[in-house]
């Protein structure tokens, strides 16, 4: 069972999220207000974070590039969520430090593929970031295909 930190702020969001994640065997916390999560990810200490891109008070990039530069925090695996996908989106968020970029509504199967991905790169100690464009037959986490959304929004 992973502990992993939810920082959304949208109620049916962070059901959705939590619901699904429980029902996988993990631990789920979830954070509303993007200026306490830095905080929360140091008390819970979590085997990943999610994190929402579009947030109040802290943008989710932000708050990528906060755990990013936070020494005890800085090996933890993110997962970016987002209902907003212009061009240019997934690089700016991977180049924040987030290993993955999933677009709402999320693909529920996809979704728990990538938690597990990036669950298993970081216990076997590969590295979790596939953003050096990955390999010939591999698929990169948060890659986003048609059918199974989910309401998140």
């Amino acid at each position: 069972m992973a502990k992993i930190l939810i920082v959304e702020d949208n109620a049916l969001n962070i059901k959705l999220f939590c619901d699904l994640l429980a029902a996988h065997g993990h631990e789920p916390e979830a954070v509303t207000d993007s200026r306490s999560a830095l905080d929360a990810a140091r008390n819970f200490q979590p085997d990943l974070v999610i994190t929402d891109i579009q947030l109040p008070h802290v943008s989710g990039l932000d708050l990528i590039r906060m755990i990013r530069s936070d020494d005890k925090l800085a090996a933890i695996p993110i997962m970016a969520v987002t209902a907003y996908s212009a061009q240019g989106d997934e690089e700016r968020i991977r180049a924040a430090g987030a290993q993955a970029y999933v677009t709402k509504p999320i693909s529920v199967v996809r979704f728990a593929q990538t938690v597990d991905e990036l669950l298993q790169a970081t216990s076997s100690g590969r590295a979790a970031d596939s953003g050096n464009g990955g390999t010939e037959g591999s698929q990169e986490p948060g890659v986003e295909e048609p059918g199974d959304e989910a309401s998140a929004t």
